[in-house]
Parts: C-alpha cells; structure tokens; sequence
C-alpha cells in the first residue's frame, strides 16, 4: 500500500467534523490496509513511529522543518520562513512548494514509517543535520499531499481530532458495521494499550483472538480508577465489608519487571533486571526515577511481575509523607540523580496485576494483596500500603480521619473479591474525599479546551482566562463545566499559555460540545489536563455538562430542556501530566457528586 493512499484517507480525515463520519472513514481504511503495515498505519494517524508508551520522540521543531523544506526544493531558507509566518502550518506550506516538481509518488508506507523512525532514533553530535537531511530526502520522493502530512509528524501537528476510543469504534465497525464489539475490544485495549497491536490480532485473527489476551510485561496496562462517595455509611452500603488504604498524594506508576542473569568477567551469574515504570497516561517515566528502579531490581522477588503504587516524598528524619509540592519536584529531566538525593521517594505498592506468566487482573483483591506481599522483600523503598478491613461505617470514617490529619487525601476503599477494572472506574474501589455542608472540598480533573485573550495585566501573559470541560464517557465528547480565571501565579498564567500555543487549532476540536456563548478566542486541542478546586457545583444553561436541549418538529434542539452543570468559583489547583484527557473527571462523576451536594445541603 503507497503512501499517497494513505494520504487521501488522512484527507478525508482532516476535512470531517462528524466523530461518526470518521469512525466509518478510520474503518474503510483499516479494511483496505495490509495485516503487514496496520500497526504502522495506527501509529502514523496517532503522529508516531511507536506505541505511546514508548520513548521515542523526534526531537524536531519547526525550524528543523523549514530547513528541510528549504533543502528539499532548493529554496532560500528566509523565503520558506516567510512563507510559513504568513500561512501559520508547515504541511500546507510544504505542499504547496513540492506541488511545482509534480513528484509522482511510489514510496510505500512501510518505508516512509520506517524513515520516520530512523529519524526519531537519531540522536548524538550532528544529529540535527542528519534529521533534516533525512526529512528533505524523503520529502524529494513523495507527491505534494503526501508531503502535507509528513511535514507534520515530527513536530506533533497532524492532529486529526480522533481519540483512542474513536480507533476502537473503527475496528468494530470494520469487522461488523457497527459498534457493538466496541466493549469486548475495549477490555483487551485496557490489558494491551498498544492499538497498532490491537489491529494486527484483529487482521490476522479476528475479534474472538482478543477474550485470550493477557497481559505482557513492558505493555502498559490502563490504570483501574475508582468511583467516589461521601461518607463511610455510602461505602458499607455499596459494598460492604472492606479494605481501607490511604489515599497518598503522590505519582501514580505501574512497574514492570523482568529477571535477567548476566556474566560479568569472571564468568560469574551475576542477577540484574529490566524495569520500566509508566504513569497513569501511558508515558515511560523510568529515567526520572533511578531510585525506585535499583529498589524494583533489589526487592522483587520473582522473574516477571507488573505492580502499582504511588510515589511519593518522605522526610528522611521524620518518616512523614510530604506534601506533593515536594514530590513534584522529581519530575524532571535534568539533575536527577542529585534531586534524588535531596528529595528521597518511597514507593507504596497496592496491587499487582501479573506474576511469572499469570494474570492476576480476574483475581480478588484479597488474592492480589497476599501474593503482592510474598514477592517485595523487606526494605525502605518499595513498602506495601497500610491497609485496614473494615466491617462498619464508622471505622472506615475513623481511616479517613486519621489520613486527613497526617496530610493525606483521603482514602480508597476496595472490595475484597472485587476484580482489578484496567481502564474503567467501577465499585471495586471507592475513594472518600468528603464535602461538608454542601461546600465542594473534592477536586475536579478538567482538560483545557480554549482560551480568551488576556486584557490588563494578562496582556502580558496572552491568557486571560481558559474553558474547562469534563468528559462525556457515552458520547466520547468533552463538555464545559467552567471558565477559569483565578488561582494561577504569573508563572503559571505564562506556562499555560506556552502550552495551549503548541496545542492551538483554529476550528473547534470536533470531540467538544460547547455552546456558542462560550466559544473561547483561541481553541486548544484536547491534551492539558489541570486539577481544579470550586466551591460547589451549580447549574447553568450555557454550560453543555448534562445539559439536555428540547427538541423541535424537525429533531434539532433549539431550546434549553435541563440546564448543564458549572463550578461555581472556580481555581486552578495543579497541572496533572500524569493524566490523559480521557481521564479527566466524568459526566457521570459530577452528576453524582451534584446529588451528593444536595443531600449534605439537606442534612446541614
């Protein structure tokens, strides 16, 4: 299959505004590509020569592609500059300077994936003429749409407005025409969040090759998420008697292991082993954290295992948890090793998902618990969570007491014979993070979806305010609950502003619901996740969280029917990178903790 094929599709891609329309175009092509490229075609559409969990970036910006362009066709690099600062996108401008040379494309998209990819590995002294040289090479053997999308991958601006979630519906409706084998491909996404995978077991040996598939070390598996209540009573009500753990402020990781023996020489068998350790968004965080990666190799004792915990800073004299500001500071790319020593981590291990070929994501809690605690050898680092059965309300109350006053979030409980859900909330895990007298003390996760232009003293800043949105699960759609304007320093109004640049788009994602009175001066692709406080929930007919709208004879809505749900004092608390969008806070979320709000109200 060319590239030039490959082309039309992304085309295609790019010109729908209708999430439906792409599934059934992601689907068409699918069914055309070759079981041997698939994988390559998936990563591609993603803007990538690998699976999100893997490391390999191509280090590339904007500049680096005006050279290439500049090379490509023999120009001046100053007119190719030009020519970009006036058309704002490096795709439309490489198209139209290669569409003079009516290159009559022949490359295949197996070798455009893999010079992309020798491209992205390409590192050390001289590396950066040897990308360019490469990127103009390339861009000399393909037609001029070919050379559009091309141009965009390395600097991450292909961009297509399609989830994870929309790929999944796409390979159900490849195989059956419509979505209903979207659940069952889903689970097996959850276990093996490597969609180019995904496509090839799909190709090669259909639907029914997914219900076998366990997990595999080095393959991230999608984080369980917990549902949440108010009260201890709520938590024995649902499910009853329970494990309580605290709920620590840290970095969430998944840990994968593998044993292996080498000889150094004197021949001797030496025992080391391989370790990654991914965050809650699938990013391979390993080389942050040298510390927990020695304790992993020195503490694990068996030859595969993949585990979780949260990672957090301690007081060396004190033993004491510290608060997440500290914390915060390991995530870095410079000075690890020295702020490794400043800021020590421990790592609190609460569930392990496989061991020496089994999977233990089917298994109890209580079954994943004790084989857990068999396999970590005692010592400062890796230690197991405190955990508590509780079999009455009041002492699940007593837990989150108790975490409250030593600085913690709160607290998970979890069923005894409850299953690990990978990627899914459910009532197997339950976090207590109470609101008192209707006021909403909980946070939200939201993703930044546009922002308005900064006036006064935000001028300098080019941001004055952003709008917010949670996630409509159901319709895979982000919906408003809030413009943000407060809880931000000048430092942090700066960095929001670099980040929503690189992320700038200038028609409205097509995942987003957003009324007209709130549509923002600029928009922003869907990746800035930020953790949000308010005072409580309020609702409002502007905003599209819940909102439902009266339909009119001829079935468009033309009336507000329900009001939606907004925060009401809204502030920025954290950026989350550790979270993707998908993760961010529910429809479903804020609609229980609205009717949590009200029964408080009542009670006060």
């Amino acid at each position: 299959m060319l590239f030039k094929d490959l082309s039309v599709y992304l085309q295609k891609l790019e010109k729908t505004t209708s999430r439906n329309t792409m599934v059934e175009i992601l689907a068409e092509l699918f069914d055309k590509t070759p079981t041997s490229v698939i994988d390559k075609v998936v990563y591609l559409l993603q803007g990538r020569v690998a699976p999100l969990y893997v490391a390999v970036e191509f280090g590339m910006a904007d500049r680096m592609i005006v050279k290439a362009i500049t090379k490509a066709y023999g120009l001046e690099e100053e007119d190719v500059s030009k020519m970009y600062k006036q058309i704002g996108d490096l795709g439309e401008v490489a198209e139209e300077l290669s569409s003079k040379f009516k290159v009559q494309s022949s490359k295949s998209i197996g070798e455009v994936f893999e010079i992309l990819k020798k491209i992205a590995e390409t590192g050390g002294v001289g590396s950066v003429e040897k990308k360019v040289d490469a990127l103009a090479k390339l861009f000399e053997g393909l037609d001029s749409l070919s050379v559009r999308y091309v141009a965009r991958i390395p600097v991450d601006k292909l961009r297509l407005g399609f989830s994870d979630m929309t790929v999944l519906d796409s390979f159900s409706w490849m195989l059956c025409g419509s979505k209903n084998l979207r659940s069952k491909i889903e689970k097996a996404y959850n276990v093996r969040s490597d969609l180019g995978d995904l496509a090839k077991i799909i190709k090669e040996k259909g639907v029914e090759a997914l219900e076998g598939l366990t997990p595999a070390v080095f393959v991230p598996i999608l984080m369980a998420r917990a549902e949440r209540l108010s009260s201890g009573e709520e938590i024995i009500g649902k499910i009853g008697r329970c494990a309580v753990e605290p709920k620590v402020d840290g970095f969430r990781l998944q840990a994968h292991y593998k044993k292996s023996q080498i000889a150094n020489r004197k021949s001797q068998i030496l025992e080391g082993g391989e370790v990654k350790l991914y965050t809650r968004n699938l990013e391979d965080s390993t080389f942050m954290y040298p510390d927990l990666v020695e304790a992993v190799k020195r503490q694990v004792k068996v030859d595969e295992a993949i585990f979780e915990g949260e990672a957090i800073a301690y007081d060396i004299d004190s033993g004491e948890f510290l608060p997440f500001q500290e914390t915060v500071q390991r995530k870095r790319k410079h000075g690890i090793e020295e702020k490794a020593l400043q800021i020590p981590l421990r790592f609190i291990l609460f569930d392990l998902l496989y061991k020496d070929g089994r999977s233990f994501i089917e298994e109890s809690y209580k079954t994943r618990r004790e084989t857990l605690e068999k396999i970590i050898a005692k010592d400062d680092v890796l230690i197991m969570s405190r955990v508590k059965v509780a079999d009455s309300a009041k002492e699940i109350d007593n837990e989150f007491e108790d975490a409250v006053s030593r600085g913690l979030e709160g607290i998970l409980a979890k069923r005894l014979d409850g299953v690990y859900q990978a990627g899914a909330r459910g009532w197997n895990w339950i976090k207590l993070k109470r609101s008192y007298s209707g006021a909403l003390t909980d946070t939200l996760d939201a993703v930044v979806m546009g922002y308005n232009k900064g006036k006064g003293k935000r001028t300098s800043f080019g941001i004055g305010a952003f709008l917010i949105g949670a996630y409509d699960e159901k319709k895979d759609k982000y919906v408003t609950i809030a413009k943000v304007g407060t809880g931000l320093t000048d430092e942090e109004w700066r960095q929001l502003y670099e980040r929503c640049e690189k992320l700038k788009t200038e028609d409205k994602p097509v995942l987003y619901n957003v009324d007209k009175n709130l549509v923002p001066d600029v928009w922003v692709e869907p990746s800035i996740v930020v953790e949000v406080r308010a005072d409580e929930i309020t609702r409002s007919p502007i905003h599209t969280a819940g909102r439902v709208m009266r339909p009119s004879k001829n079935g468009e809505a033309f009336d507000v029917e329900v009001p939606g749900y907004a925060l009401r004092f809204p502030r920025l608390e954290r950026f989350r990178d550790d979270k993707k969008p998908e993760d961010a806070t529910t429809l479903v979320e804020i609609e229980e903790m609205f009717i949590n709000q009200k029964k408080l109200k009542v009670k006060s």
